[in-house]
C-alpha cells in the first residue's frame, strides 16, 4: 500500500501510467472485449469493473488538453447517441476527475483502430456490455506555469 494512491492500481499498472508519455493513450475493456488479441501491452484488472479502474487512473493521470478530444467511449450498437448507465457512470467519473473533457462516442471501427492502436489495454472484469473507454494521457505543467 501507498499513501495518496488508490489501492487498485497494483504495480504493473502504476509501472504502465508512468511509463506513458503525452499523448499515449490507455484503454479500459470490459470483461467481453477481446483484449488478449488486440493487445499491444496487456495490463490485467481482473476482479475489477472499468468504472473503478477509470476512477482510479484520473486520480493520478493527467488527460490530454493539447487536443479537442481526449476521453473517447465505445458505442451502443454503432449509434453515437445511445448513452448506456455503463456510459453514464463513466461520464460522471470523468466530470468529477477531468473537468471540461467530454466523452466522445466513437463508432465500431474508429474505436476498435483506437484500441489495437493504443499503449496499452487494460483488461477489466466490467461486465456490462459496451463498457470501455480510452485516455489520452497530458502533461503535469511545472509549478508556477500553465499552458500556454
Amino acid at each position: 500500500m501507498l499513501i495518496g494512491l488508490p489501492p487498485l492500481l497494483g504495480p504493473e499498472l502504476l509501472f504502465t501510467l508512468r511509463a506513458m508519455g503525452h499523448g499515449d493513450e490507455i484503454a479500459l475493456v470490459d470483461g467481453n472485449y477481446p483484449a488478449q488479441e488486440h493487445a499491444r501491452r496487456l495490463v490485467r484488472a481482473d476482479g475489477h469493473d472499468a468504472v473503478s479502474v477509470l476512477d482510479a487512473i484520473l486520480q493520478v493521470m493527467p488527460i490530454d488538453d493539447f487536443v479537442p478530444e481526449a476521453i473517447f467511449r465505445a458505442t451502443v450498437k454503432g449509434d453515437p447517441a445511445l448513452v448506456d448507465p455503463v456510459h453514464q457512470d463513466m461520464i460522471a467519473v470523468c466530470a468529477r476527475r477531468a473537468p471540461g473533457h467530454a466523452v466522445v462516442p466513437l463508432i465500431g471501427d474508429k474505436f476498435y483502430e483506437r484500441v489495437r492502436a493504443a499503449h496499452t489495454i487494460v483488461a477489466t472484469s466490467e461486465p456490462r456490455l459496451y463498457g470501455n473507454v480510452i485516455l489520452r494521457k497530458g502533461v503535469i505543467y511545472p509549478r508556477g506555469t500553465s499552458k500556454a
